[in-house]
């Protein structure tokens, strides 16, 4: 199918190719008959993209400063690659689709094969949508009307923030294509409605509708003149929908209300703010965040949860029908708001000109071809020949491109596959590494007898049923930490594992840096037990983010944690048979990242994993310390090495190296000469069980022991 992206990276906007989305469960998957083109919000991607580096650094200072902590954590040159690996991301463009429901998702009862429905789909031809961000389309309103819905809610969400009153006299600063959809919506709720804007054309829309409007550029001053058609007594309300960079407006806004006015931000503008302003009136003023409760929400938009109508009476998806019925029932009219109607094709006509367009509403259309729902779920990207072991990669995220890809390319690795669940990452991660096939659908990778090795770099929760499946096709197997999120996964992977000669290895990649290997040869095989401290200086993550959910993620002890607890177990040579974690604070969460785990092992070693995310960025984010037969060894970082009490050994400098590299490029061997397996089994499991152990040992405030 055809798609719009856009790379951050060059700001060049092109259509790919890429594969139909596959279904999923809770989604719809939904062929487009129309979407429409936000030129603000649009516009400002592009010219974000377009713009050079500093220019880039100006207009996000927040993310500069997360930079230059990296600096002082890793290093110059590693953080000058994520940053442009992160910069050349596409990114689909569009959020305002319309079209036709194609296929149905296990679990979704709301909608059917056939529905017309309006969702915040890209520019694509077909569009994977939550079910809770799409909404029925009443049959009086056409695909190019019902394109409107997503944007038409976002001025809704403003107006709901500002809860207007009838009778009141509201202000809409900027009549773009939001602000004359809301300036619709005040008028139809019985407000008086003053629009103001620069541009001759949007106010004899806006006239046009209904709504009184001025042009603020010829002469009239904003302020005195909503004084004036107020009889002075101030604007009730401002609704900002304009794009400028300016501090005026904000000011302006304070200004024409009234005392106790109401302000609420709907577009982007300076917010310098002059606090005499909103003291002396007591002025109130609220960013609204995009088109209403349950925006950002997994719970809500991916999980399919709703909020309980009596309780949040407009969610996003019911200002979506409330945007829909008054559409239908023309108490909002958006036909006359399209300038433009062009064919999918010609997308290089509406954003080769974006700066100087003086169009309100750009519709692309789409073509009535049939969806077969059994073709192909891959494109081919380029040449490939098949040879042995070639290999498949599940998963095309952040690891995957900015760290692993580049390892396996120049390894020279035989990747025939990469899957995505959209498809948009694989198919450019394809073109990009010279891959064979990009896909939507991993069950491509796993019925392809070419396919002798699977990579599976997803969600944490996605990983113990494809390992089994991959087992189950007769697939080496390799897959990102963790192995498994519970138990009862685990058992399912151990016994299909014993009925299959299979490799089956877990991302632990600490063990293969250079850094650890020296370690190990400066330890030595000796039986005495050892100290070990693994320090981990995580770094906070938000409570809503998917690796805290116990059911996605797993929780940060098992989904990361575990790393440290494989690289122990390297560095004794051994086993752990017992855990103890204590958490931080009087009453610690099931599961936490601010814990200290201590672990003993079978040869009476002793290691001790402290996970905190509340310290500084700035600080080395792991550090490793071994005391051994008077001796000490202390890593930082992956970056340094230095030894005390040893006689030949001082100090090991270098490049930051967490031993991707070499486990990859070890992946590879193993792949094209069957070579035995880089960590042994009993190792994986034994590090897994621990891992669970831990979050047990949490709950129950005693040892565990770890079978």
């Amino acid at each position: 199918m055809k798609q719009i992206i856009q790379n951050l990276k060059t700001g060049e906007t092109i259509l790919e190719d890429i594969p139909i989305p596959k279904i999923k469960p809770g989604h719809i998957l939904v062929q487009t008959k129309a979407s429409l083109v936000s030129l603000g919000t649009e516009k400002m991607l592009v010219e974000f993209g377009q713009a050079n580096l500093i220019a880039k650094a100006r207009q996000q200072p927040e993310k500069v400063a997360m930079v230059l902590d990296k600096i002082k954590a890793d290093g110059l040159f590693p953080t000058i690659e994520a940053v442009f690996k992160k910069l050349e991301e596409p990114l689909p463009l569009g959020y305002c689709n319309a079209g036709v429901v194609v296929e149905v998702g296990e679990g979704v009862t709301n909608f059917k094969i056939g529905d017309r429905v309006a969702s915040n789909g890209q520019h694509a031809e077909f569009v994977l949508i939550p079910a809770n961000l799409a909404a029925h389309i009443p049959d009086s309103v056409s695909f190019e009307e019902a394109s409107f819905t997503v944007i038409s809610s976002i001025g809704l969400q403003g107006i709901r923030l500002l809860n207007p009153t009838f009778g009141e006299t509201i202000v809409v600063y900027g009549l773009g294509l939001i602000g004359l959809i809301t300036a619709q919506i005040l008028n139809a709720n019985g407000c008086k409605v003053v629009g103001l804007d620069v541009d001759d054309t949007k106010i004899d829309l806006a006239r046009s509708l209904g709504i009184e409007s001025v042009n603020i550029a010829k002469g009239t001053h904003p302020v005195k003149y909503v004084e004036s058609v107020t009889n002075h007594v101030g604007a009730d309300g401002v609704i900002i929908t304009a794009s400028a960079k300016t501090d005026e407006i904000i000011s302006n806004s304070a200004q024409m209300c009234r005392k106790r006015g109401r302000i609420v931000l709907v577009g982007v503008v300076g917010l310098k703010l002059n606090r005499s302003e909103f003291y002396e009136k007591e002025l109130s003023f609220q960013v609204s965040c995009s088109y209403g409760p349950g925006r950002y929400d997994d719970n809500y938009e991916l999980k399919g949860i709703d909020y309980p109508l009596p309780y949040v009476r407009w969610t996003e998806n019911r200002n979506f029908q409330a945007i829909l019925s008054a559409i239908a029932d023309k108490r909002i009219r958006v036909a006359p708001l399209i300038t433009e109607k062009l064919k999918l094709e010609e997308f290089a006509k509406v954003y080769g000109n974006l700066n100087k367009s003086k169009s309100i509403a750009s519709i692309f259309t789409y073509s009535d071809k049939a969806y077969d729902s059994h073709g192909p779920a891959k494109i081919k990207t380029n040449d490939f020949k098949p040879s042995r072991g070639s290999i498949g990669i599940i998963g095309a995220g952040n690891f995957t491109k900015m760290t692993m890809l580049p390892i396996l390319s120049k390894a020279n690795a035989p990747i025939k596959y990469i899957a995505s669940s959209k498809g948009i990452s694989a198919t450019f991660l394809a073109k990009k590494y010279n891959i064979g096939f990009s896909t939507s659908d991993y069950k491509e990778i796993l019925s392809d007898p070419d396919v002798d090795t699977v990579i599976i770099t997803t969600r944490h929760d996605q990983h113990a049923p494809m390992v089994i499946e991959a087992l189950e096709n007769d697939k080496n197997v390799f897959v990102e930490k963790p192995l498994a999120l519970n138990r009862k996964e685990l058992d399912k992977i151990i016994e299909i594992y014993k009925k299959k000669d299979k490799a089956l290895m877990v991302g632990f990649n600490r063990r293969f840096s250079p850094y650890t290997i020296k370690m190990k040869s400066l330890i030595g095989n000796s039986n005495d037990p050892i100290n070990i401290i693994a320090n981990m200086n995580a770094g906070f993550i938000p409570a809503n983010v998917w690796v805290h959910d116990l059911k996605v993620g797993g929780g940060r002890i098992i989904g990361e944690a575990c790393h440290f607890i494989d690289l122990i177990s390297y560095l004794t040579g051994s086993e752990v048979t017992q855990v103890f974690m204590s958490g931080l604070g009087i009453r610690p969460e099931i599961t936490t990242d601010n814990a200290s785990i201590i672990l003993k092992y079978k040869n009476g070693s002793q290691g001790v994993v402290n996970y905190f995310s509340n310290g500084s960025k700035a600080y080395s984010k792991e550090r490793i310390e071994v005391y051994s037969q008077g001796r000490n060894l202390i890593l930082d970082n992956f970056r340094e090495l230095r030894g005390y009490g040893f006689k030949d050994f001082k100090v090991m400098k270098g490049k930051q190296d967490k031993g991707h590299k070499s486990q990859f490029e070890q992946l590879v061997q193993m792949v094209l000469n069957g070579s035995k397996a880089l960590i042994d089994f009993n190792s994986i499991v034994n590090t897994t069980k621990a891992s669970f152990a831990a979050i047990e040992s949490l709950q129950k405030g005693c040892w565990v022991n770890v079978e």
